[in-house]
């Protein structure tokens, strides 16, 4: 079976696979053979949870580079572990270093690169990437003509699901050459950002968003997220007049997420903010304004003032749970 590349960051939060990383699992597995190529350690409790979705080998490296510097020498272990298993495709999420290191990767391997892929399906063998693009005016189907198909892929393109028959991974240690070029930039500090308890925004399975109509005011949409167990996402409008973090935002020029549940609350919805989040599997529109374009792509719209709905839905949550 052709070995299909996963690659997974235990740098910043060792211990544990995420979600997406169990959907990429779960997609090259059905592609061919998944190998998880690992930055960092790779304790028993990820190495039975790999062997779980059906990884047989798992190949890593501990080098302090890797994480000494920025994402290049990442790059040069997902590089060089693809071509070690002679890899037929790479996968990545489709987070900002998940899109560099596929780039890098991709040139070292001269391998045709897709991002932004929001599924993914395979046609005897050749992965073939579906995509969103031109503001999420058309879908798209693309394919990489090279031996080595490098793919970022937007978390909840697949639904997640374990091997039927766990397997042993064998775990090999890569010595990995990182290039000059790569050790050119080196992290001085870092600073952790505080933790919200809720789920990051790209991983999220449900986001609820805020938008001008908020007017500064993010507690319901705040409420409504954390009751929903749901990522908290602006648009540029909101994260631009400083009511909530610029990593907050939503758009053209923010983040793109495609969660399973996506509710707008307060957006007009123009085709900067549609085109971060269209692609969501389904859409709940909340806005005073019935000829709000956002109400286009909704498949759920509520014409009401935010501040009267959100917190009805909350008190009608609460007691559904209660």
């Amino acid at each position: 079976m052709t070995a299909i590349v996963v690659y997974i960051d235990q740098l910043n939060a060792p211990g544990r696979l995420s979600a997406t990383v169990h959907q990429l699992l779960t997609l090259a597995r059905g592609a061919g053979e998944p190998v998880a190529v690992v930055a960092g350690p790779v304790s028993a409790e990820v190495l039975a949870e790999l062997g779980a979705y059906g990884v047989q080998r798992v190949l890593h490296s501990e080098q302090a580079e890797l994480g000494q510097f920025l994402v290049a020498p990442q790059a040069d272990l997902v590089a060089q572990a693809a071509a070690a298993v002679s890899a037929g495709a790479v996968l990545l999420d489709n987070s900002a270093a998940g899109k560099e290191i596929a780039a890098r990767a991709g040139v070292t391997l001269n391998a045709g690169v897709i991002t932004d892929a929001v599924s993914v399906t395979h046609d005897g063998g050749t992965l073939v990437a579906h995509k969103s693009v031109l503001a999420g005016s058309w879908t798209v189907e693309a394919r990489a003509t090279s031996a080595v198909a490098v793919i970022s892929v937007k978390a909840h393109a697949v639904d997640a699901s374990p091997a039927v028959e766990a397997t042993v991974p064998v775990v090999e240690v890569v010595d990995v050459a990182f290039a000059p070029a790569s050790l050119a930039a080196r992290v001085t500090s870092r600073t952790p950002r505080a933790a919200s308890g809720r789920p990051d925004l790209e991983d999220a399975r449900i986001v609820v968003a805020g938008g001008r109509g908020v007017d500064g005011d993010f507690a319901p949409v705040e409420e409504l997220a954390d009751v929903l167990g749901a990522a908290v996402g602006a648009s540029r409008a909101a994260t631009d007049a400083g009511w909530i973090s610029h990593a907050s935002q939503v758009g053209q020029t923010g983040k793109k997420v495609s969660p399973q549940l996506y509710i707008s609350v307060g957006i007009s919805g123009a085709i900067q903010q549609k085109a971060g989040m269209q692609t969501s599997k389904l859409i709940v529109a909340v806005n005073k304004d019935a000829d709000s374009p956002i109400f286009e792509i909704a498949d759920f719209g509520i014409v009401g003032d935010l501040f009267q709905v959100l917190p009805q839905a909350v008190e009608e949550i609460k007691k559904r749970r209660g």
